[in-house]
Parts: C-alpha cells; structure tokens; sequence
C-alpha cells in the first residue's frame, strides 16, 4: 500500500508530547494524520492535517474517529478498548492491537500475564478494593514494605506508592490494586521493542533510568546503559521474550529491574513510544517515533543503534508554579555543546508536569552525564 503523498489516513489517538513527536516522521514522510484529544489545546493540534475534540475514553467518540482513517495507533493506554475492538472487526487496522492494550490497560491483568507467560517479575498480590489489602495484613499475608499500584489509570509516577506503615495507604484509591513486593535493585533498565506486522523484530540498546526520588518521574535517561555487557545482553533478551509473548505491532518499551544479583526482573510495559527512548531522536540513526510509524505500517525497520552516547532530561514543571509557562535560563543551556531542547507546547505548567525534555549527546557517556547534570541544575520551568 502507498503512504506517501497519497489518500491514505494515520489516526492517532491522544495529541500528547508523543504524537506530536510522531508527527515529526508523518511530515517528513507526508503521511496524512488525523488526531483527537480532549484538550483544544493539544500539542498535537498544531502539526497534524486534521484535529478532533473528543473524550478517549467514550465509546461514540473513538469509534466515529476510528471510521475516518485506515489505520489507527494511539499515544496513550487510557483508551477505549471496546471501540478499539469493534473497528478492528470492521476491517479497520489498529496497532498496537485492542487485545495488547487491553491487557497493559490493567497492572493487574497485566502483572498475570507475565505469570502465565514465564516471564520474571516481582511477586504480587492482586486485590478488587484497597480494605482488602488492610484485611492482608492484619491477617499476617502481607508485610510492610510494598509497593501499591493502582490497576488502572496510573500516569507519571501517580498510582504508584510504596507503603512502608498502615497509615500510607490514606487517601488512595480505594478500587482495584495490585500490591507488590519491594525489590531491592541495582539499577531500573528499559529496552524498546520493535516489531512491525511481518514479525520483524529489533531491539534498542538497554537504557539506564534515574528517578525523582519523591514524584516517582524519570529525571534521566541514559543510553548506552551503564551496566556489564552480560547484564545488557539479558536485559535485552528479556525484552525480546515479553515482544514476542505479546506478538504487539509497533513499539513496545519494557521496563524492567536489574536486582542486586543481577536477575531481571519485569516491571511493567508500554505499547508506544515511551520517555525512555527520547534520545533517540538525536542519538539513533532511527529515532523511536519513526520506528514506531514504520512497525505500523509494516514497513522494513530501521537501525536502532546509537551514533552516539545519548542522556535525556526530562523538564517538568517546579514545584510552587502553577499557570503560564516560563523557561528560565533556557538560552543558557543552549549554549552548551551537544545540548538539544524540546519543549512540548504546553501553555500551562504545574508541579511536575512534563514540559519538555532535554538531549544531551556526546561520545563519552560520563561527560554527557556532567552536561545533563548542569542542563538540570539551569534550567527551570517555572509560570510567569
């Protein structure tokens, strides 16, 4: 099927930093796209051929935009997997498919599959309401600590809390939840996954991931992981073992725990590009947003080596900031060798919104991370 500069259709689902982001490969392949989001204020609003204002969620809304386009892919879980379900018996193509999303949807859902599939990851219990957990533990079948996730609906280090006394699980949800155990790792890996309709699969290098200790948000991530060869050819081993229990099209990037003993161990998925593979864009030959577009399309895959070494900042907004977008000492850091921005186009900052990141290139990795040490320590997203 022809793409290129024809009447072919690309629907994207979520107008997020990431469409907008995927939309830097749909223009330069003149690829025609069709975006909804909830928000008149979308990023996605400004680069794409045709915008929609709808709810992601409601069944109507995803299924009227579903019928528009030829194929449909998605920016974001929080979708409405039964309209997702229809349009694919209708003939229209949806990738990653309404079966994979429906079971990343749910930690839960998601959590027993890994078990069913052999896959390693942390031990869990799962629950239908959060008293059930305080029930567990009166009982003596949980211990402090765990980590509390919600099952759905968790985003940017909300639905997740580690819960060290009784009085932690005040004001959370109270629906359905997972309780995991506490791993105690060496570092926290991603690999990004691959794999367009043909079944052709590539992996990308393992990436490192440094979080904010308090809002449970990537701060940077560093490419090429910083990790023995071993433990990097595991990793990716690992990765490539839950692509193909899932059989996803497009992007799936896995996010797993390098533990003390160096086993790996799964922590959860997405089946999209994701804030781990941002340096790619200035680091890879193909960045993950046009691997994306090209797996969708079953078109071939592109390299997914690094040229360079590669870190990402994440520019969220500070804390006490609230209202029209500022970056102070932006020009600052520009002046620094190898440093990109990439603001998202969102008009309004609160605490810990993600705005923008930052990618820092350099072919020694340590040096990269002083400069993305500095890039952090300069640059502040503040309201006006």
């Amino acid at each position: 099927m022809n793409y290129f500069s024809s009447n072919f259709k690309l629907g994207i689902l979520g107008g997020g930093q990431l469409g907008k982001m995927m939309l830097y490969t749909t223009r330069q392949f003149d690829i025609t796209t069709h975006v909804m989001d909830a928000s008149n204020e979308a990023p996605c609003k400004i680069a794409c051929n045709h915008f929609v204002l709808g709810d992601l969620m409601d069944f109507d809304a995803v299924y009227n935009f579903g019928k528009q386009v030829d194929l449909l892919t998605f920016e974001i879980e929080n979708v409405n997997v039964d309209a997702l379900e229809q349009l694919e018996k209708e003939g229209v193509r949806v990738y990653p498919s309404s079966k994979t999303l429906r079971t990343i949807q749910n930690k839960a859902t998601q959590k027993l599959f890994y078990r069913d599939h052999n896959i390693p990851t942390s031990e869990f219990t799962r629950f239908a309401y959060r008293s059930e957990i305080e029930d567990a533990i009166d009982n003596g079948g949980l211990e402090f600590p765990f980590v509390w996730k919600a099952a759905q609906f968790g985003y940017d280090g909300n639905g997740v809390k580690i819960i060290r006394q009784l009085s932690d699980l005040e004001n959370l949800p109270k629906g359905e939840c997972i309780a995991e155990d506490l791993v105690p790792f060496k570092n926290e890996l991603a690999v990004i996954v691959a794999r367009n309709k043909a079944g052709d699969v590539k992996t990308y290098p393992v990436v490192e991931m440094e979080f904010h200790p308090e809002a449970n948000q990537v701060e940077y991530v560093i490419c090429p992981a910083r990790i023995e060869d071993a433990v990097a050819k595991k990793a990716r081993a690992v990765a490539m073992n839950v692509s193909q229990a899932f059989k996803h099209v497009g992007l799936l990037a896995v996010e797993m725990f390098q533990t003390k003993n160096d086993e790996i161990l799964v922590n959860e998925v997405a089946p999209r590009p994701h804030n781990s593979g941002h340096q790619t864009i200035e680091a890879s030959y193909t960045s993950q947003f046009e691997q994306h577009i090209r797996a969708i399309l079953n078109l071939p895959l592109g390299k997914t080596e690094s040229k360079v070494g590669g870190i990402m900042v994440n520019l969220v907004g500070a804390e006490g900031h609230t209202g029209d977008v500022h970056y102070e000492h932006i020009e600052d850091i520009m002046q620094l060798e190898g440093v990109t921005p990439h603001i998202y186009g969102k008009k309004q900052t609160r605490p810990f919104r993600k705005m923008g990141h930052v990618t820092i290139v350099n072919e020694d990795i340590n040096e990269a991370r002083k400069t993305a040490e500095t890039v952090k320590k300069t640059i502040k997203v503040i309201s006006q």
